[in-house]
């Protein structure tokens, strides 16, 4: 098993790295040239800036068994078709039951804003410790999880 981590604007890179380091699993964080990032813990995958081409290189890595952090459905979507598991930095889990309503959603949310003509959407909240906290506890969870069952479903 090893851990995949879309890592461009990440917040969630060092509490993933502290858990992962608990279970003894590899990491490797990708970004691309506008983030590049260095850590003493995890192997670090530098791709072109490009559209996309940090998630199709973390797709193109990612096995069966292994986990990937990503706040993208869509990278989520691909790596449990191939097989992983997938966490958003929120630390709601990424399944098989749900992952085709977050993507209608997902799908849904554009088609309205491109009809309103309204493009500019307010970022997320302000991260708070208690956002890490949840993260930390739901990652530590699946990683727990994962090693006794083989899976999360």
């Amino acid at each position: 098993m090893k851990i995949y981590i879309d890592a461009d604007a990440c917040p969630v890179v060092s509490i993933a790295e502290k858990v992962a380091a608990k279970f003894q699993i590899p990491v490797t964080l990708l970004c691309d040239t506008n983030h590049i990032l260095q850590s003493d813990y995890s192997d670090v995958i530098v791709v072109d800036a490009g559209a996309d081409a940090v998630d199709y290189k973390l797709i193109s890595l990612c096995t069966k068994d292994d986990v990937v952090i990503t706040q993208d459905y869509g990278v989520a979507a691909m790596a449990l078709g191939k097989g992983a598991a997938a966490i958003h930095q929120s630390g709601k889990w990424y399944t098989n039951n749900n992952i085709d309503q977050m993507l209608m959603t997902r799908h849904l949310n554009k088609k309205a804003r491109r009809a309103s003509h309204k493009n500019h959407v307010k970022g997320p909240k302000k991260r708070t410790a208690e956002d890490d906290k949840m993260f930390e506890e739901s990652f530590e969870k699946l990683l727990t999880q994962i090693s006794h069952t083989g899976s999360i479903d």
